[in-house]
Order: C-alpha cells, then sequence, then structure tokens
C-alpha cells in the first residue's frame, strides 16, 4: 500500500475542513472553526490499487504562512479551494498556487482547482466558467465545484489528485528505468571500442613483428650473396695479378 500526502490550501472560510471531513468521515460540519493544523488518514482504492492518504487541513490565515510552506515541502498533491460566494477567495489562489509551484520547483505538481459551496446559488457570486477559466491558464488543471453539505464531487475531487500523483510517479520511474537503460547501453559501446582498439593494437604489433624479421631475413640473405661475389673478384684479381706478371716475365 502506497502513502500519499495531500494538502489542502485556501484562504480562511472557504470550506477546507468541511470538504475534507466530508471526504474522511462522511460527516457535514456546519460551524466555522478557525484551522491552524488538522491532519486525517484513509485509506482508499484508486484503479485498483491500496492507498492509504494523509490529507492535512492548513489554516487560511496570513499568520500561518511558515508554516504553510513547510506543508507543500512535504506534500506530493494538493487541492486549491475557494468559494464561490467570495470573490476574494479566488484571487488568493492565484499567489498560492505560485508559492506550491516555486517551493516544489516544477510546473508539473499534482493539483485540483475546486470551487466549493456550490450549493449556495443566491450567494453565489463566481459562476463555473469563472472556475473554467482559471483552470485553462492553469494549464487545464481539473476544476470541480463541490458541497460539502451535500458532499457533491468531494470524493472526485480528492480521487482525482490522488490518480495524478500516481500518474507522475509512474513517469518518474519509466524515466529512471530509460536513464538507466541508456547508461548501460553506452557502458556496452564503450566497452565495445575499447576492445576493437585493443585488437587494432594487438594487429598492429604482430605486422611491425614480421616486417622486422622479414627486413632481417632479408639482410642476411644479402649478406650471403655478397660473400661469394666479393670472394670472386678477389680472386680474379689475383689472377689478372698473376698473369700479367707471367706476360712480364716472358
Amino acid at each position: 500500500m502506497r502513502d500519499y500526502k495531500v494538502v489542502v490550501l485556501g484562504a480562511g472560510g472557504v470550506g477546507k475542513s468541511s470538504i475534507t471531513v466530508q471526504f474522511v468521515q462522511g460527516v457535514y460540519i456546519e460551524s466555522y472553526d478557525p484551522t491552524i493544523e488538522d491532519s486525517y488518514r484513509k485509506q482508499i482504492e484508486v484503479d485498483g490499487r491500496a492507498c492509504d492518504l494523509e490529507i492535512l487541513d492548513t489554516a487560511g490565515v496570513a499568520q500561518f504562512t511558515a508554516m504553510r510552506e513547510l506543508y507543500i515541502k512535504s506534500g506530493k498533491g494538493f487541492l486549491l479551494v475557494y468559494s464561490v460566494t467570495d470573490e476574494n477567495s479566488l484571487k488568493e489562489l492565484l499567489a498560492l498556487r505560485e508559492q506550491v509551484l516555486r517551493i516544489k520547483d516544477s510546473d508539473n505538481v499534482p493539483m485540483v482547482l475546486v470551487g466549493n459551496k456550490c450549493d449556495l446559488e443566491e450567494d453565489r457570486v463566481l459562476s463555473i466558467s469563472d472556475g473554467v477559466r482559471v483552470s485553462q491558464d492553469w494549464g487545464l488543471v481539473p476544476f470541480y465545484e463541490t458541497s460539502a453539505m451535500y458532499k457533491t464531487n468531494v470524493d472526485e475531487a480528492f480521487i482525482d489528485v490522488v490518480r495524478q500523483i500516481m500518474r507522475k510517479e509512474a513517469a518518474v520511474t519509466a524515466e529512471k528505468k530509460q536513464q538507466k537503460e541508456k547508461q548501460k547501453l553506452e557502458q556496452s559501446q564503450l566497452n565495445g571500442q575499447q576492445q576493437s582498439s585493443q585488437i587494432g593494437d594487438n594487429g598492429n604489433l604482430q605486422q611491425g613483428s614480421a616486417g622486422l624479421n622479414g627486413q632481417t631475413n632479408g639482410n642476411a640473405s644479402t649478406n650471403a650473396t655478397n660473400i661469394p661475389r666479393n670472394s670472386q673478384s678477389k680472386l680474379d684479381k689475383e689472377k689478372s695479378s698473376s698473369e700479367s706478371k707471367c706476360c712480364t716475365i716472358m
């Protein structure tokens, strides 16, 4: 069973705790109690794989921004929550997302955009198209409008971010495997080049030895041939000298 840490981020009062408790416990919290930090665990099955989720419900107030950075560093996936009854809560998410991307040092972070309190139609100030527009600006980040009261799209939002985490981990694993195979191939090619170089050096050495032996044999043969010629020349000179002396005597 794999462990996944999901962090719920958003402004104060948007219903982060409500959707988290609804997902984990199936209970709707009506009263608002500002959260500093709450952690929940839940085991679910996603695409046939068992998952153990640790869900961190973070504070939405500004004085806990330092703690928020720690949560972001440890998180693998993020629910960015705003309220459809509060326009400013959506604007705050823009800065929160930039913070997440900066801390994670990546543009590919598992993330879901959540517009909560969709059941409060009379108080709505943000339409579905507003959420869709932000989703498109963020590179088609999955977007859900949820209702913590009626559990509308609550499970779907959490499962979506877990599925993104799983896909990213699978991609990282595949990339590492590919790099390992590439390194193995490069090493094999290098070893082959070294072996070919050694074989070439040995061949040149053998050719050089054969040439040297041939040259030595050739010199010996030449010397052997020259010896009779020199002797013959000396005999010819002696004979000529003898003949000359004989002629003079006569």
